[in-house]
This record gives structure tokens, sequence and C-alpha cells, in this order.
């Protein structure tokens, strides 16, 4: 076999270490704890756009659930060593997502998952925004920062309030693209509209951290009364890649059951597989202290400071080559 060399060259293998010494170095002044929580799981990722990889337990049923769930993320573990009362802490380490393999997607790739106890979705962008810049020196690099509501960045991009413009609307720019509306909701109309016509025209050194998304964006998020409702979530972007997603975090046990099951039903509709709730995260959510957590990809990170549109170019080994 002639692939059996490294994609990525020494330069961004080093860049990798020096990357994980920064991140140690930044929490520990902090005082964030590092912690290592569970790969497997018996209860899989609920969101409907997001698929886990399912394995198969052969020993003993003492030991628990046969099936298990290769994790997309460390949040659930994390939120449940916050509510026992752990305090601040982060995880740098590997999850897994199938079928998300591409230029810019590795089905196994690095997250860097941490949560700020008192803090709220504005104080936790501040330090992500903290910890960007020091990454950046890795590379000789500085940037620019700009913070901007979800609403105020459409209304600045394309004249309408992605709030209450009518879905004609949405779709109107995009028409070039040819796009099959089949399918589509209002929230993919919005998320079509960063993709492609927002995140490629922001300069390489400039960081975007955006706030305060559609109450349909929840996810985990706390949403915050008002005309419209807002999800107290925050995304984050360094030049045309989006680098991490946080929240001010729900601890409403109730109010996360009703959305786990509203992602189940919608995944039932689309005949894709069902996993099982976490029940440990439900019974641990009101022990929850108030806190946000922000999740971020390091090899986009990585691709972003290496200035590459290829994943691959900061794998030692892709999927591929695995």
């Amino acid at each position: 076999m002639k692939d059996w060399k490294p994609t990525a060259n020494l330069k961004a293998l080093r860049l990798r270490a020096d990357l994980y010494a920064l991140v140690r170095r930044f929490f520990a002044e902090r005082g964030v704890l590092e912690v290592e929580t569970p790969v497997l799981s018996c209860a899989g990722n609920t969101d409907p756009n997001i698929e886990s990889f399912a394995l198969r337990f052969d020993g003993p049923r003492a030991a628990g659930e046969a099936t298990r769930w290769l994790r997309t993320s460390p949040e659930f573990p994390l939120k449940r060593l916050l509510a026992a009362g752990v305090g601040d802490c982060y995880e740098l380490g590997r999850v897994f997502r199938n079928g998300e393999a591409g230029k810019r997607h590795n089905p196994e790739f690095t997250m860097l998952e941490w949560y700020r106890v008192g803090m709220d979705h504005h104080q936790l962008m501040d330090e992500v925004s903290e910890l960007l810049k020091a990454a950046l020196t890795l590379a000789g690099r500085r940037a620019t920062v700009r913070d901007t509501s979800f609403r105020q960045l459409y209304q600045d991009k394309f004249g309408f309030d992605p709030m209450l413009a009518a879905e004609d609307e949405l779709r109107s720019p995009l028409q070039v693209y040819g796009i099959d509306p089949a399918g589509l909701t209002r929230d993919d109309w919005l998320d079509l509209l960063m993709t492609h016509l927002i995140q490629p025209t922001i300069p390489a050194n400039r960081i975007v951290l955006v706030y305060d998304y559609p109450a349909s964006q929840c996810a985990l998020a706390k949403v915050r009364a008002g005309d419209p409702p807002l999800a107290e979530r925050f995304e984050v972007f360094l030049g045309p890649l989006e680098v991490a997603n946080g929240y001010h975090e729900l601890n409403d046990a109730a109010e996360q059951r009703r959305r786990f099951e509203a992602d189940l039903d919608r995944r039932r509709a689309r005949n894709a597989a069902t996993p099982a709730l976490d029940e440990r995260l439900l019974a641990s959510l009101p022990k929850l202290p108030e806190c946000a957590g922000v999740a971020l990809g390091v090899d986009r990170l990585l691709m972003a400071l290496m200035a590459t549109e290829k994943i691959s170019d900061v794998l030692a080994f892709p999927f591929e080559r695995a």
C-alpha cells in the first residue's frame, strides 16, 4: 500500500502539540480542572443533525446496556461532574460523528469543551476570544475581534430581520445556488445564509462572536423570554471557519426532557436511529449550577492557524488512512 504516510507534515504535528500545551497552561492559570470522561455511553446524542456511532458490548450483562454509543461530545458527563460539585472543568479529547467526512470533516476529531460556573454566555465568549488570540500567537498571527447578535449580523448583511422575515425573504439571496427547497425549514435557510454568504466573507484575521440565536435553535441553552424569545447561545468564527459553539446552560430537567423527546420525534420522522435518553444527565440537571459551556473544534482551529481548508493537513492519519 502507498498511503501509509501521514497527511500532516511535521510542522502541523508540532503545532498541535504546542496548542495542547497552551490549552493546558491557559486553564491551569485560571484554576480550571482537566478531567476525563467516558468515550462510550449507554445514551447517544438525540440531535437530529448529528449521527452517533453505535457499538455492541458482549461482556457480562451486569456491566450494563449492551448497546453503547461513541460520544459526539463530552457534554453530558461533564455536566454530571458539575452537578456533583467539581466546579470549573474542561476535557480535551476525541469525539466521533458518523457520516461526517469530507474536506473539513473527519468522523473522529478532537474537541476541547469547558464549563465555567457563575458565567453567562457573554462572559464565556470573552474567554474563548482570549484563548483564540493566545493560540494565534503560536502561528505568529493576530486578529481583531467583533461580537454581534445573530439578529444584527443578518440585518447588516441582508437588510432584513432574521427573526421576523418571511421565508421567501430568507431564500431570496440564495437563489443563485439553485438549492432544492424540499424539506428545508426556516432554520435551514438561516443556516444556509450563514454558511454560503456570511462565513466566506469573514477575513482570516478576524474573530467573530455571534450571540443570542433564534429560540428554535436553542439545543441545550437557556431561552430568554422576550419578543421574540432568544436562545442564550453563541458561535465563534475564526476567519470563515466556525470553531466553537457555546451555551448559557439549561438546568431545567423537565424542559430538557421535552427537547430531547422533540428531537426523537424528528429522528423518527426521518427513519433515523433513536438513541436512549441520557437519564443520568436528566437526573443531575436540578443540581447543575448556573454556568456557561463551550465546545471548540481543535482541528478546525488548527486549520485556521495553518490557513488551510483541508482537515487532512492537520491530522496525522485522516479516516481514509486510519
